[in-house]
Protein backbone atom coordinates (compact mmCIF):
# COMPACT_ATOMS: atom_id res chain seq x y z
CA UNK A 1 0.00 0.00 0.00
CA UNK A 2 1.34 3.31 -1.09
CA UNK A 3 0.92 6.13 1.45
CA UNK A 4 -0.74 9.45 0.62
CA UNK A 5 1.96 12.52 0.85
CA UNK A 6 1.47 14.36 3.93
CA UNK A 7 0.91 18.39 3.80
CA UNK A 8 4.84 18.68 4.39
CA UNK A 9 5.73 16.51 1.57
CA UNK A 10 2.99 18.30 -0.66
CA UNK A 11 4.80 21.27 0.66
CA UNK A 12 8.49 20.17 0.11
CA UNK A 13 8.12 18.84 -3.32
CA UNK A 14 5.91 22.50 -4.02
CA UNK A 15 9.58 24.18 -3.07
CA UNK A 16 11.32 21.68 -5.08
CA UNK A 17 9.23 22.78 -8.05
CA UNK A 18 9.84 26.37 -7.50
CA UNK A 19 13.52 26.26 -7.18
CA UNK A 20 13.06 24.37 -10.59
CA UNK A 21 11.20 26.60 -12.93
CA UNK A 22 8.10 25.92 -11.35
CA UNK A 23 7.95 22.20 -12.92
CA UNK A 24 4.93 20.30 -12.39
CA UNK A 25 3.97 22.81 -10.19
CA UNK A 26 0.18 22.89 -11.18
CA UNK A 27 0.15 19.05 -9.97
CA UNK A 28 2.26 19.42 -6.61
CA UNK A 29 -0.28 21.77 -5.85
CA UNK A 30 -3.29 19.22 -6.37
CA UNK A 31 -1.14 17.04 -4.46
CA UNK A 32 -0.97 19.69 -1.46
CA UNK A 33 -4.58 20.07 -1.80
CA UNK A 34 -5.70 16.79 -1.17
CA UNK A 35 -3.21 16.60 1.52
CA UNK A 36 -4.59 19.67 3.68
CA UNK A 37 -8.22 18.17 2.97
CA UNK A 38 -6.87 14.47 4.59
CA UNK A 39 -5.46 16.50 7.40
CA UNK A 40 -8.56 18.66 7.95
CA UNK A 41 -6.48 22.31 7.16
CA UNK A 42 -7.72 25.07 5.45
CA UNK A 43 -4.57 26.63 4.70
CA UNK A 44 -0.96 25.87 3.64
CA UNK A 45 1.89 27.86 5.58
CA UNK A 46 5.13 28.32 3.02
CA UNK A 47 8.47 29.52 4.79
CA UNK A 48 9.01 33.08 2.97
CA UNK A 49 12.96 32.22 3.21
CA UNK A 50 12.53 29.27 1.91
CA UNK A 51 10.67 30.81 -1.73
CA UNK A 52 12.92 31.65 -4.86
CA UNK A 53 11.00 35.24 -4.97
CA UNK A 54 11.14 36.20 -1.57
CA UNK A 55 9.39 39.90 -1.86
CA UNK A 56 6.16 40.92 -1.68
CA UNK A 57 5.19 40.58 -5.12
CA UNK A 58 6.49 37.29 -5.03
CA UNK A 59 4.33 36.04 -2.22
CA UNK A 60 1.12 38.01 -3.70
CA UNK A 61 1.78 36.08 -7.20
CA UNK A 62 1.97 32.93 -5.53
CA UNK A 63 -1.12 33.59 -3.27
CA UNK A 64 -3.24 34.39 -5.86
CA UNK A 65 -1.79 31.48 -8.34
CA UNK A 66 -2.71 28.86 -5.50
CA UNK A 67 -5.98 30.78 -4.88
CA UNK A 68 -7.24 30.24 -8.30
CA UNK A 69 -6.82 26.21 -8.02
CA UNK A 70 -8.14 25.74 -4.30
CA UNK A 71 -5.54 26.57 -1.78
CA UNK A 72 -5.45 29.14 0.74
CA UNK A 73 -1.29 30.15 1.35
CA UNK A 74 -0.11 31.93 3.92
CA UNK A 75 3.31 32.76 5.29
CA UNK A 76 5.29 31.73 8.19
CA UNK A 77 6.69 34.72 10.72
CA UNK A 78 10.63 35.04 9.50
Amino acid sequence: MVSEPTVEDATKRIYESLRADNEDIDRHIATLKAALARAGLKEAVFDPARLVQNNRSGRKLMQAYFRQRGVTVKFSAE
